[in-house]
């Protein structure tokens, strides 16, 4: 049975190896846990699985196989058309009802395109355009009998599940490399980026040079110890703040938790939009607390590594343009900035938490995308680990 358990494990992406099986198995035959189907889970996972980015992937394998969890993935039962047909019913008046015609799929396909080249703006209620409520054939939340539902993820998904085709549905997206972060999933991508040193007093044991010293004393045991291997590298992180970003306040404030425990040699500033002549720390006392942006540039070594995290969602001309802030008039362009930050530490890049999908529709983002040699990633598990493997050169 557990043959094919390591296979599905494999299949599922998880690079398990026959000397990690055979791991499993001979602590089973040892009788090391209990005839507990959460211990040999915890078990199977710290044998099978080394890296934690492929916790998932085997949790889906796990419950695929014994049938434990696989309900957590399962979808909702559909409700049958008659019902939905009786409710319409109750809810409609006449007036409406005679005003609803089936599109059918292929005319459904054509009106929304049409639809997409002529709606400028979102809308609520009414019966042409795609919005909420309502009863248009598309969007979400109203009251056609037949058409195509657009967003309504989370809580307020579809009401009456007669749609014929969804847009925003979770199984049309790459799982792995495009799902939002969580910190657990964030600090895994993080810890790519990590340079070691011994430093400090003598905090741990030191085993190999313990069995060494020991052996060559005869076995009378002697004890090395060692100064505890640190993570030594530095890290500057730019944070944008306020107006755009405040969509994206929940990833970004689980990066900042995340990068604060896994790189203690951290600083970080924030920015709105884009850097000019001065940064903050603290965003209530923003007008008060300054740090002159020379000063930063001066005070880190060029070995640091240079992290922006922003949308870069703005007008053009607060990047090139003198003057352009939209909060007061700054005397040299964002661009002249973004280009001494980038000379002054050449291990950067830019972390963007808007779907990478929208960036050809920004104009900013092209000209800090230029500016920064392409080295913008989105804020995803995919993205954060390509960011840190460039660091890491």
């Amino acid at each position: 049975m557990l043959i094919d358990f390591f296979f599905t494990v494999k299949d599922a992406g998880v690079p398990a190896s026959i000397k990690e099986f055979l791991t499993l198995l001979e602590a089973m035959d040892k009788q090391l846990i209990a005839p507990s189907m959460d211990e040999f889970y915890f078990l199977s996972r710290l044998t099978l699985v080394k890296d934690e980015a492929n916790f998932d992937k085997f949790d889906r394998a796990f419950g695929a196989y014994f049938k434990g969890i696989e309900t957590i993935f399962d979808k909702k039962p559909e409700i049958p058309l008659e019902w939905l047909l009786k409710k319409l019913e109750r809810e409609l008046t006449p007036e409406q009802k005679a005003a609803i015609e089936k599109f059918g799929y292929d005319k459904l396909m054509e009106r929304l395109k049409q639809l997409l080249e002529e709606q400028k703006e979102r809308h609520e209620g009414g019966s042409k355009w795609i919005g909420t409520g309502g009863v248009s054939p598309f969007g979400h939340g109203g009251y056609n009998p037949e058409g195509i539902r657009i967003g309504g993820a989370g809580n307020n998904q579809g009401k009456n599940r007669s749609a014929v085709k969804v847009w925003d549905a979770r199984e049309y997206k790459d799982y792995d490399g495009e799902r939002e972060l969580g910190t657990r999933n964030i600090k895994v991508a993080l810890r790519r980026l990590r340079k070691f040193a011994r430093a400090g007093l003598e905090e741990e044991l030191a085993l190999d040079d313990t069995i060494r010293a020991t052996a060559s004393n005869a076995g009378y045991l002697d004890i090395r110890m060692q100064p505890e291997r640190k993570n030594n590298i530095k890290v500057l992180m730019l944070f944008d703040v306020g107006g755009s970003m405040d969509d994206h306040i929940a990833r970004t404030e689980e990066l900042f938790s995340a990068a604060r425990t896994e790189f203690k040699n951290m600083e970080f500033f924030y920015f709105h939009n884009c850097v000019y002549d001065y940064l903050w720390k603290n965003n209530r006392r923003r007008h008060a607390e300054r740090f002159p942006t020379w000063d930063v540039l001066r005070k880190y070594t060029p070995d640091t590594k240079l992290i922006f995290v922003g949308d870069a969602t703005m007008s053009p001309y607060e990047v090139i343009q003198p003057g352009g802030s939209v909060e007061y008039n700054n005397a040299e362009a964002g661009a002249v900035w973004l280009q001494r930050f980038t000379a002054a530490f050449p291990h950067f890049a830019w972390l963007n938490p808007e779907p990478e999908g929208l960036w050809q529709y920004r104009q900013s983002i092209a000209l800090i995308r230029q500016l920064m040699n392409d080295r913008m990633f989105a804020l995803t598990i995919d993205g954060l680990e390509r960011a840190m493997r460039l660091l890491s050169k």
